[in-house]
């Protein structure tokens, strides 16, 4: 991405807001992301910042210092990669359990970033910097699944606005605890840290996001239930905060779930198994799914017996 842009504004285009402006003249952002360059204060008229709500007037010299992505390290490696879906805007992978996403304190390689590095050759979005480069939404470790990457940061800024605005649809199977007495639902609270535990969260009012999660009954067993569930906002544990909230915890889920653990299972049984998108650059409708995997398969099977 060019590190610099420098305009002068003519006199049919006065009187836009700056954040309208500029989103109209670098065709590579969406609005969402104009609007976080300028709160960086990196957008100035006349050498000073302006705010994204500033209208612009005729012969206004406007400098658009871009920020600076940072050199990542971490080392490219050999790990075979299911991959689903790739052009040259992204690809989708369909992530094994146990399968770290990017590197963190105690997981340093191993993890779907590693592989992604070898596999693009460093051609990935850097948006988000040294921490996670290309990957516009997560899964946790032992949750498998769909992921989408993205390798150009325009791709990454339209797939990241359509998240926001709930048009990128994201479909999850699960088994819960205990039989639901409804064919489906949803459940509508806000999450946020934990208030004594930080390492988890919570359903909570304080410091706190808006979340959906819609449900739908597959299957009934005797003490468990087999859920396909929709996600309309995307926070971080959702799905199973959610379940625990309204008393059907995620089966094999060590965190959120019952203190005794099922732990055949490997942690939460949790699949993303379908994801739906329209392309960044050709606007094409994409959808792409993944069969049950052989854990979740096994552990339906000894549903059924019982």
């Amino acid at each position: 991405m060019v590190d610099a842009f420098i305009f002068t504004v003519d006199d049919t285009q006065a009187g836009e807001r700056i954040d309208k402006f500029l989103c109209a003249n670098i065709t590579t952002l969406t609005r969402s992301a104009v609007q976080k360059v300028i709160d960086s204060g990196t957008v100035t008229v006349g050498g000073i910042a302006v705010t994204k709500n500033y209208k612009v007037r005729p012969d206004d010299k406007i400098a658009v210092q871009m920020p600076q992505n940072r050199e990542l390290d971490v080392e490219p490696q050999n790990i075979p990669l299911d991959i689903r879906y790739e052009d040259d805007d992204l690809l989708v992978v369909n992530k094994p359990k146990g399968m770290v996403v990017h590197p963190a304190p105690g997981n340093p390689d191993g993890t779907l970033v590693n592989a992604l590095l070898y596999h693009c050759k460093g051609s990935l979005s850097g948006i988000n910097g040294v921490i996670r480069p290309g990957i516009v939404h997560r899964i946790d470790k032992d949750t498998s699944g769909l992921l989408i990457v993205a390798k150009t940061d325009f791709a990454h800024l339209s797939l990241a606005e359509q998240i926001a605005a709930h048009s990128f649809s994201r479909e999850y199977q699960t088994v819960v605890y205990g039989r639901m007495n409804t064919e489906s639902g949803t459940v509508d609270a806000p999450i946020g840290r934990h208030p004594t535990d930080r390492k988890k969260m919570a359903v909570t009012q304080k410091n706190s996001k808006h979340a959906v999660t819609h449900f739908f009954v597959e299957t009934q067993y005797r003490d468990f239930t087999h859920l396909r569930v929709q996600l309309e906002t995307g926070r971080t544990h959702q799905i199973r905060v959610h379940m625990a909230y309204i008393g059907h915890p995620v089966a094999g889920d060590p965190v959120y779930g019952p203190k005794k653990v099922i732990t055949s299972l490997g942690g939460q049984c949790l699949h993303a198994g379908h994801i739906g998108f329209k392309h960044p650059r050709t606007r094409q409708k994409i959808e792409i799914d993944s069969e049950l995997p052989e854990y979740f398969e096994a552990f339906l099977k000894g549903l059924r017996y019982e």
